[in-house]
């Protein structure tokens, strides 16, 4: 075995993902996987989510790669930093070759060169990186490889021309889930949450233009396999894994109405029934398309806001009406379907007045479930580029991630903190409150916590 494929997320060192809990396995990963495969490029996959960075060395010693390829985003970029040290500083692993693909590089490609990797996959991978293979243990003319970039012998780095996108998707074969144990996911789902769930993609690309939202692998763009190929892939699911729901991970499942309506007719004609659910926009949301996806299984939809502020969101760039979005998140529901959304504070500019009016949004559209985040800068996006001569904290690169670039806000970043738990309480209490049970201890409690954040709010102006 010559190639290794990995991510290097260890569940047992992430101690919040512990308490929830809702692993998924690495698609993208395996979709190179089975690219590879399709192509007769012998390698090997290490799902380092249920094992050990000791189990992972060991796992190295015995397979002795020539190449590790690691997919690498936020959430793993200070981990997967940390083992390249390691390896490195390793007479046994000094000649393993570090290739690392993923969101997180193509606007770092530098630094990641920098601290230790050997060749960087920039955008989508499957091409690339099997031109790449072809040219390790061929020729090594690596300047031919589009999309891949390097240091060369004089040490200069070579980044080489983007690589164009594959527009036909349905050319490419499923995840090889195959190469991993789904069955750890499975029964880690059913044990904590009485169900279990597998992650599934329809698409590439988004053609919106949220400030915040990173586009470094897919770009802005919009290309999605056929309806048939997708059922196929559910049936295969089905039968090999009998999962009890699906996650379709597409960033806006409901983007084209007619996708949609053939979607549901194939599901119907050949008898597939699973219980699912998306992510959308609420303009691309109707009667007809929430009665469609009722129909082939839907029991949640996820449906973007960000915030309550009109101003905020048109700042995003979001191109929603926050108005559209309450009255779907409503109708969402009365067609028996969940509706969850998505909340963002500590944007630029925002005030306790655009909080205020997220808040009252969030009671007023009643989600079954919601989270909330605050507003980090993503290089490479137009958040990014907005703040970037306001950064006011930055850790070394090596040792943290965007999500802790802090930017002069509004408020402090603590005010913002505190925001979310006020929130949090307020709709919470809201909930109760719609149950006639506002003086219930539940209630009362809520209240109380998002009274005592407001005073902390105002302490952290």
């Amino acid at each position: 075995m010559s190639i290794l494929l990995t991510h290097g997320y260890f569940l047992e060192e992430d101690k919040i993902e512990q308490q929830i809990m809702k692993p998924y396995p690495p698609l993208g990963l395996l979709y190179i996987s089975a690219f590879l495969e399709q192509h007769n490029i012998n390698h090997q996959v290490f799902d380092s989510t249920f094992s050990s960075e000791e189990k992972w060395i060991e796992n190295i010693r015995q397979q002795q790669p020539k190449v590790i390829a690691f997919y690498t985003n936020l959430m793993t970029k200070v981990k997967i930093l940390s083992i390249i040290k390691k390896l490195k500083s390793s007479e046994e692993f000094k000649d393993i070759k570090i290739l690392l693909g993923g969101p997180d590089i193509t606007y770092n490609y530098e630094n990641y060169l920098h601290y230790g990797a050997d060749f960087l996959v920039l955008g989508e991978g499957e091409e690339t990186f099997l031109e790449f293979s072809n040219q390790f243990f061929g020729e090594q003319k690596f300047e031919n490889v589009d999309g891949l970039t390097f240091k060369n012998n004089r040490g200069f780095t070579i980044k080489n021309s983007p690589r164009k996108k594959i527009k036909e998707v349905d050319s490419f074969p499923f995840p090889n889930r195959s190469k991993i144990d789904l069955s750890l996911y499975l029964d880690t789902w059913k044990t904590h949450h009485g169900k279990s769930t597998l992650n599934i993609s329809t698409q590439r690309g988004c053609p919106y233009t949220c400030q915040w939202c990173s586009t470094a692998v897919y770009g802005q763009s919009y290309r999605r396999r056929s309806p048939k190929l997708v059922v196929d892939e559910i049936e295969y699911l089905i039968k090999t894994y009998n999962p009890d729901a699906l996650w379709f991970v597409d960033d806006v499942f409901t983007v084209s109405h007619k996708w949609i309506a053939a979607f549901n007719l194939e599901m119907k004609n050949r008898g597939v029934s699973i219980p699912f659910e998306c992510i959308t926009r609420a303009e691309r949301l109707s009667e007809t398309i929430l009665q469609q996806l009722k129909e082939a299984g839907c029991f949640r939809i996820w449906i973007g806001a960000e915030s309550g502020s009109q101003r905020i969101i048109d700042l995003m760039k979001r191109q929603v009406d926050i108005n559209k979005v309450r009255d779907m998140m409503l109708l969402t529901q009365r067609y028996g379907i969940e509706a969850g959304t998505f909340i963002m504070v500590g944007y630029p500019t925002e005030t306790k007045e655009d909080i205020d009016l997220t808040i009252d949004y969030l009671k007023a559209a009643n989600p079954s479930q919601f989270t909330i985040t605050v507003a980090y800068p993503i290089k490479g996006t137009g958040l990014y580029t907005q703040i970037q001569d306001k950064i006011i904290e930055q850790p070394p690169w090596n040792s943290s991630t965007d999500r802790q670039i802090d930017f002069k806000r509004t408020y402090s970043r603590k005010y913002y903190d505190f925001a979310v738990r006020k929130i949090v309480n307020e709709v919470h209490f809201n909930k109760e409150k719609l149950k006639g049970k506002q003086f219930g201890k539940k209630a009362i409690t809520h209240k109380l916590k998002s009274l005592v954040s407001g005073i902390q709010m105002s302490l952290n102006q």
